[in-house]
């Protein structure tokens, strides 16, 4: 007879078909019968940690939620700072785990209950009639409102027989948020009004519009304005148009590109929270931007913003490019439809003379001289030079490689079909800048909303596994590197020939010694000595190389027109220079001098 751990894994296994941890005593029985009796793939880690890391890294590369699994006390507790990373980052998962018995607490166990909540992480605990049940609410919950959840199996329920698994409904999910409300519909009227008059339009985008499908939506409003694009570090490639897109802002965007977007007149924002990396610490934008805000958050989430619309990003989109679309010309006394999109009463009255009339010859003179007006300022500036950055030096002042001139290299080498996952810390400057992709869900940054490092080794194996088509590079530090250092073996056998990492190797936690060694304080705890990167690689199958030159880099040319099923993991040590100081830190610096 099926037991309770069984009912677990054969209905998640309806919904998820990821699943990444390590075994224990909590989860013996639950992974037995997820390897036994469903088509489920799990996918062994080495630390639990990395079990949550690769199904946040899963989603965020395909979009499908996976599962993590450990056991109980010491396995759950491991999984802390990846279940608060994936809560900061609204990354939908499930952690199943073992929990005490329903008899009470062991010596061994803690209130798992209570740690999960302290991260913000929800938790529901199967019994022996409602396990099915309630693995399908705990999907329901983490999808409807994109954060993890634990599911927990006390122990002694684990292994009760429960009978024949019952029919559970599918999880149900919530529609777009849709623009409500006389309010919503009046703003995104008046957001109309300011992008038919801007004479620097500017659009922003985040992860949010990207998760909402806008990408079209975006592109079309875009055109309709004649509006200069960007993007947030996470929503890079939203934009279907690069050759009007500025890049990445912040702290990763290019001096030029920055410039522009600070001489925007208006400028719209597409499911982007505005963090003060985003915003450069609160200057991005002039002070007489007039700055607008999409998104499904219950207000705006900062303080430039002067007209908000709770919204999903798609839905707005596709609303606004209705309004700004030129009316038909053939019949323009007909009344509008009640579901049109089209100027409202507010659109007839805004620019009207002090008569408050207007023949329909002249709105349709008005639409024209702006259609001409439309992409004036994008057609005039040089986008391309904009959003370059500094080339580098092939050395630095010390002797060691410039990671400037290093990243720049890379990125020539690089296999197109590349998905990116960065570990945390001084370095993410180098790839974010210097390393472009086709979409948000090919460069993923698993760390950096909770701040933390020590998850890039892992995040290879959960992207390795969404994208089995795509080389998958790990760009990290050495810290963190050395953090994760358990899950270097998984990443190599995870991805195999279809995987390579660049260490970015300074010999030092970077980011501690440009803040707070250029303030005098005891550089010691902020070194580390120089490890040998290659070498761990080469100790777990992979295929290590040492980069001190530019020259070494010629390997990953020819890795790179290799057969992927032949060849093996590359992990590129580079030996870079500690005092090329990445430009977004400097930014970091000056604020916190």
């Amino acid at each position: 007879m099926p037991t309770v751990s069984a009912h677990v894994a054969l209905t998640l296994a309806q919904h998820i078909d990821a699943v990444f941890g390590v075994m224990g005593n909590g989860n013996a029985y639950f992974l037995d019968a997820l390897e036994k009796q469903t088509d489920a793939v799990f996918t062994a880690v080495r630390h639990e940690q990395g079990a949550v890391v690769a199904a946040d890294a899963h989603f965020r590369a395909s979009g499908r939620i996976a599962a993590g699994t450990s056991t109980y006390g010491a396995g759950f507790t491991n999984t802390i700072t990846a279940l608060a990373e994936a809560v900061q980052a609204h990354v939908p998962l499930v952690l199943v785990v073992g929990d005490e018995p329903t008899s009470g607490p062991r010596p061994w166990d803690v209130d798992q209950i209570a740690l999960a909540s302290a991260v913000g992480a929800r938790t529901y605990t199967v019994g022996r009639a409602d396990a099915a049940a309630t693995t399908v609410i705990a999907i329901e919950h983490a999808l409807t409102y994109r954060v993890p959840v634990v599911l927990a199996i006390p122990y002694d329920v684990a292994a009760l027989e429960a009978g024949d698994v019952p029919e559970a409904p599918s999880p149900r999910l919530p529609a777009p948020l849709a623009p409500r409300g006389e309010f919503a519909e009046g703003m995104l009227d008046e957001i109309a009004e300011a992008l038919r008059g801007a004479q620097r339009p500017f659009l922003l985008a985040g992860r949010g519009a990207w998760l909402s499908g806008a990408s079209a939506a975006l592109g079309e409003l875009a055109a309709a304005t004649g509006a200069l694009t960007a993007s947030s570090a996470l929503g890079r490639g939203v934009f279907p148009e690069s050759q009007y897109d500025l890049g990445v802002t912040g702290g990763f965007g290019a001096d030029g590109a920055m410039e522009l977007i600070r001489s925007a007149d208006v400028a719209v924002v597409f499911g982007a929270s505005l963090n003060q990396f985003t915003m450069r610490f609160g200057e991005l934008f002039a002070p007489g931007t007039r700055v607008f805000q999409i998104d499904t958050a219950p207000a705006a989430t900062h303080a430039h913003v002067g007209g908000f619309v709770r919204a999903d990003a798609r839905l707005a989109a596709e609303a606004l490019v209705a309004r700004l679309s030129p009316a038909p010309t053939s019949s323009p006394s007909s009344p509008s439809s009640p579901h049109d999109f089209g100027d409202s009463p507010r659109h007839a009255e805004a620019g009207r003379g002090s008569a408050g009339v207007s023949s329909p010859d002249s709105e349709v003179v008005q639409a024209t001289g702006r259609q001409a007006r439309a992409g004036a300022w994008r057609e005039s500036v040089d986008v391309a030079a904009a959003r370059a950055y500094a080339p580098g030096d092939e050395l630095a002042a010390d002797g060691r490689l410039d990671p400037r001139s290093a990243a720049r290299r890379i990125a020539e080498l690089l296999p197109e079909d590349r998905v990116v996952v960065s570990d945390g810390g001084h370095f993410i400057g180098w790839a974010n800048m210097y390393w472009p992709v086709a979409a948000p869900d090919r460069m993923m940054m698993v760390g950096t909303a909770f701040q933390s490092i020590g998850q890039g080794w892992p995040s290879v194996v959960g992207a390795a596994l969404a994208r089995r088509d795509s080389t998958i590079v790990l760009t990290s530090g050495d810290g963190g590197g050395l953090m994760a250092i358990a899950d270097l073996e998984s990443a190599v056998r995870a991805a195999a020939g279809r995987g390579m990492a660049v260490v970015w190797n300074d010999a030092a936690y970077g980011a501690e010694v440009n803040l707070y060694g250029l303030k005098g304080l005891a550089e010691g705890p902020m070194r580390i000595p120089e490890v040998d990167f290659a070498a761990f690689g080469a100790a777990v199958g992979a295929e290590g190389v040492v980069v001190r030159t530019l020259a070494d880099l010629d390997r990953l040319a020819t890795w790179a027109a290799e057969d992927a099923t032949t060849r093996r993991f590359l992990l590129l040590d580079l030996r870079i220079s500690g005092d090329v100081i990445a430009p977004y830190q400097q930014e970091i610096i000056r604020v916190n001098s």
